[in-house]
């Protein structure tokens, strides 16, 4: 089978959170790409519509939904919306997430909770939406789980992000387990440093150089490195994948434990 078609998305329906830069912008044009039907959802509408203007301007289809994914009846109405415009979401990319960095010690209860209400509550309680209508529809489906590196190795001043991020890892292979036998695939990507909007000024300085030197491979992660590991757990080339977390982070995690 060619690998262009063994990585065939047409005929799919993909709803990516986070959609509205770095890395959801891009998963949702590699889907687009390769043939789903992409429903951005995020909180900034002018992105989106900036984004869905660009798919469809290269050939793709996609409609943009503003929501938080905190708010779970605003996601019921983007699946709801998703639905209309497409049919079942069949690919969910759970991408949307938010970062923090200070003291454990002087960590509020009101930040602890905003970071893991979106990096790990949300997560669930999205893929809990796409099972159920999945289940529905007898479509079966991907779901694709964002996780990172702190999530299986930690460092200072991230212990929420750790945390929830170590939660979505044992979440997607509980779901696994629980959903394989109705057809509906459920993996992880760990990125590793991934140069973004968010952090591109960060990676650029001192602290960034010191970074870059812990990494094997010897630079940082662009977007396009996670094209790969998306296209197999979403598409058909990774039809007897589930409950696999896929590390991408230039060899930083065998690094630490070497």
């Amino acid at each position: 089978m060619s690998a262009a078609r063994i990585f065939d998305l047409s005929g799919k329906v993909a709803l990516v959170t986070g959609a509205s830069s770095g890395l959801g912008a891009r998963f949702a044009e590699v889907l687009a790409e390769n043939g789903a039907a992409v429903v951005l959802v995020a909180r900034r509408a002018e992105r989106l519509d900036a984004l869905q203007a660009a798919i469809e301007q290269a050939g793709g289809k996609a409609i943009a939904v503003e929501a938080d994914v905190r708010d779970r009846a605003a996601m019921g109405r983007a699946f709801d919306a998703a639905e209309k415009n497409f049919g079942t979401v069949t690919i969910l990319v759970n991408n949307a997430g938010v970062a923090h960095a200070g003291r454990a010690v002087e960590l509020s209860e009101e930040e602890w909770r905003r970071i893991l209400s979106t990096n790990l509550d949300a997560v669930f309680f999205c893929a809990q939406e796409a099972a159920r209508r999945m289940l529905a529809a007898k479509t079966g489906g991907a779901i694709v789980n964002i996780a990172s590196v702190l999530g299986l190795g930690v460092d200072k001043g991230v212990i929420a992000y750790a945390t929830a991020k170590a939660g979505v890892i044992q979440m997607t292979k509980a779901l696994a387990l629980e959903l394989a036998f109705k057809g509906i695939r459920v993996n992880a990507i760990a990125p590793g440093w991934i140069v973004t909007e968010m952090n591109r000024d960060f990676l650029s300085g001192e602290r960034g150089a010191k970074l870059k030197r812990e990494i094997p491979i010897g630079r940082f992660g662009e977007a396009r490195d996670l094209d790969g590991p998306l296209l197999l757990l979403a598409s058909d080339a990774g039809r007897y994948v589930t409950g696999a977390t896929i590390v991408a982070d230039g060899g930083q995690v065998v690094a630490l434990r070497a």
